[in-house]
């Protein structure tokens, strides 16, 4: 199958998936853009819709953290700064600081998790499977991501969807 057509066909497939949801997504990325920083609530709203069991953890960060933190991204350029940036609070791990950057720029960030990277994998832009991730590690994952994004015509965002649902309807077998 070629590019275009399974990314086509998987962001049709995403919406029986179990990932983030598209329009929640956008309602982040408005609010974000809206307000210039997030606070610790959207910040925990964000990490639950992400993975409910470790969004508890984004409540331990204080409030000025959270705004000061999230300021910051949209002042600084470079992928890994952004990323590493949101990995200093508490609860953000690079998948869940990529629904940030997605929020915020779905045409430049995409959600990655390991199904994106599985995809990514079988798909031959990266060799080997990986479970856990670094701001390095979404670095290499986001730049496959934009090249796949320029061909199909697909936001880096949508791309990334269509990725986790290929993983979701082809894997056999547990996630981990």
């Amino acid at each position: 199958m070629d590019l275009p057509t399974l990314v086509d066909e998987y962001l049709d497939y995403y919406e029986q998936t179990q990932g983030f949801l598209p329009e929640r997504l956008a309602e982040f990325g408005d609010t974000y853009r809206a307000q210039g920083h997030l606070t610790r609530e959207q910040l925990y709203d964000i990490a639950y819709e992400s993975s409910t069991r470790s969004a508890y953890h984004v409540e331990t960060n204080p409030e000025a953290r959270c705004r000061e933190v999230t300021a910051n991204v949209l002042a600084v350029e470079g992928d890994f700064s952004k990323i590493q940036l949101l990995t200093g609070l508490s609860g953000f791990k690079a998948p869940t600081a990529s629904c940030v950057l997605a929020a915020l720029d779905p045409e430049q960030h995409a959600v990655v998790d390991t199904r994106v990277w599985a995809t990514l994998d079988r798909l031959d832009y990266l060799n080997g499977r990986k479970e856990t991730f670094d701001a390095a590690d979404y670095v290499t994952m986001i730049e496959p991501i934009r090249e796949i994004a320029a061909e199909t015509g697909h936001s880096a965002a949508e791309v990334g969807y269509a990725l986790f649902a290929y993983d979701d309807d082809v894997r056999e077998g547990t996630l981990h």
